[in-house]
């Protein structure tokens, strides 16, 4: 029998975290980040982090489990929450997928093969040095080239993703749209696909007012502790958003009112890229957040899970 997986995807700051907490309360589930950059030890603020308080008791797998300077790639994060999924399954719980990451969800979901496109580090350091002396533009036409596919879904600022497309190609001969479109046509899980998004405004409005408070809980001493660890900007890790904003004021390139209104604006574009991805997936049933109806939306999400869960499994 599949093992059941319930995931949870959607925008930034749409309310994903507190979903699934409540889930895994009345699912009695164990939750697994599907977010990129909270994998990271000390970048807390910036990645909108769950505190533990925040958990409220319910386990949480994929955080806090490299340091920023560490290489992590997609194909590790797979390895990892298949792994999570398993022992939090044997361990008569339900494994809940919860972020706004949709490679690493679909690694997982779809059990993308990556034995054929080994990470070359040496690569992707010479094509980010590439990136930031030319531009992200530069990179997206090589990408063009050779992979128009995936270019046309990727921004050119999203220099880590060009620069894993292009890797791909490079020592595979094959473009990574190429290889997407032979991943396993059947999920290794019996999934229940859950978005959740509302209405862009609301959204908007919801996204400026999470930075400013991440900006209030401290988040440019939260960067500026991680340069005084000796951590480079030129980090993966501190390209992320939410960090490589917030350095410029740091460095007296910009003021503070500067940088917020470019993380605000930064993560909006984001937001907006997230929905792309996810909408591709037929198999998500959306749900839309909207306001003072939280415990309405519960309601029905809960019982769409479990309506789909209990025709394989009695622990929800």
């Amino acid at each position: 029998m599949k093992i059941p997986l319930l995931v949870i995807v959607g925008p930034t700051a749409v309310g994903k975290t507190e979903m699934a907490i409540e889930l895994a309360h009345r699912l009695r589930g164990e939750i697994i980040s599907a977010d990129s950059r909270q994998v990271y030890r000390y970048m807390d603020i910036g990645t909108a982090k769950p505190t533990l308080a925040e958990r409220e008791g319910v386990p949480h797998h994929l955080l806090d489990i490299i340091y920023p300077d560490e290489e992590f790639s997609v194909a590790d994060y797979q390895r990892l929450a298949q792994r999570a999924i398993k022992e939090i399954w044997e361990g008569k719980r339900l494994p809940i997928l919860a972020g706004g990451t949709g490679f690493y969800v679909n690694a997982v979901i779809d059990n993308y093969n990556f034995s054929s496109t080994a990470v070359n580090w040496e690569f992707r350091r010479r094509m980010r040095r590439l990136g930031e002396e030319r531009g992200g533009g530069y990179l997206i036409d090589k990408l063009n080239l050779v992979d128009p596919i995936t270019a046309q879904r990727l921004h050119p600022n999203d220099l880590r993703r060009v620069i894993r497309a292009l890797e791909v190609y490079e020592f595979t001969g094959r473009p990574l749209s190429q290889w997407e479109s032979e991943q396993e046509k059947e999920s290794p899980y019996y999934l229940c696909l859950i978005g959740l998004n509302m209405e862009r405004v609301l959204l908007y409005e919801k996204i400026n007012r999470r930075v400013e408070e991440m900006v209030a809980k401290g988040l440019v001493d939260e960067v500026r502790d991680l340069l005084q660890k000796g951590y480079s900007p030129t980090l993966n890790s501190m390209q992320g958003l939410g960090y490589k904003e917030i350095i410029p004021y740091i460095k007296g390139e910009a003021s503070l009112p500067e940088a917020v209104a470019i993380l605000q604006r930064d993560t909006r574009r984001f937001a907006k890229r997230q929905l792309t991805w996810f909408r591709r997936d037929k198999r998500i049933s959306w749900f839309s957040v909207a306001k003072d109806k939280k415990k309405e939306l519960l309601e029905d999400i809960t019982g769409f899970a479990k309506g789909k869960l209990d025709q394989v499994a009695n622990m929800v």
